[in-house]
């Protein structure tokens, strides 16, 4: 069983701060994903018998790392759900790129259509049909050599939003060889990291923020002092 890093826990929720190359849900490649290794975390900690529930409420991409939301009830999932749909949760991703944006801050606006065969998403300058509407927020944080820290706030959530929108602002994570990055990490993960999720607590109603520490990984160095 993989190991957890987790950042918070109640009878409600189970967050956790995924490692990039983890799976949050099954797929074709018969990996263990972190869904599976949460109900097995649970099972054990709590003497539970039989099937234990924990609800996926969103997803990161395989080689993405940081805050996965997990619901430990039915009611808690449904609730975790609306505010996601309903943009109650704000997000914030930190990405390294090795291409300046042209401004230090600025907002995104474009209209992406995924390749579901090739797991591909484009971005188009304008309304295409079948094509959904993306936006995001993002500022520089810190540059250190040929390396520059943006913070991203996405507004809509869009398969691979983030990837794609940075890559078409001529800025392609760093390791995404997907979008346009030219070499990939040792590892084939990318540096974006979901760094922190803000939202009031679904059944407690008190209002929680969580933080996701960077991985301890080579491309990450230049701002683990952040």
């Amino acid at each position: 069983m993989q190991e957890l890093d987790i950042l918070y826990e109640d009878n409600h929720l189970l967050v956790v701060n995924k490692s990039a190359g983890v799976l949050v849900q099954g797929d074709k490649t018969g990996d263990e994903p972190l869904v599976e290794t949460g109900k097995q975390y649970l099972k054990i900690k709590y003497n539970k018998p039989g099937a234990v529930f924990l609800g996926v409420v969103h997803r990161l991409d395989r080689p993405v790392s940081g805050i996965t939301v997990l619901a430990r009830t039915s009611k808690a999932l449904s609730r975790m759900n609306r505010l996601f749909q309903s943009r109650e949760v704000a997000k914030k991703y930190w990405a390294v790129t090795y291409a300046a944006p042209l401004m230090p801050e600025g907002k995104l606006v474009h209209w992406l259509k995924k390749d579901s065969r090739r797991n591909v998403t484009q971005a188009f300058e304008q309304e295409k049909p079948d094509a959904k509407r993306a936006e995001l927020d993002y500022s520089l944080l810190s540059h250190k050599d040929d390396a520059y820290l943006l913070e991203v706030s996405p507004l809509t959530g869009r398969p691979h939003q983030i990837r794609v929108q940075l890559a078409a602002m001529g800025c392609p994570i760093a390791g995404d060889l997907k979008y346009g990055f030219p070499s990939p990490h040792t590892d084939q993960n990318i540096s974006l990291h979901a760094h922190s999720l803000r939202f009031v607590h679904p059944v407690r109603k008190e209002p929680l923020e969580i933080t996701a520490p960077l991985p301890d990984k080579s491309y990450w160095l230049n701002f683990s002092d952040l």
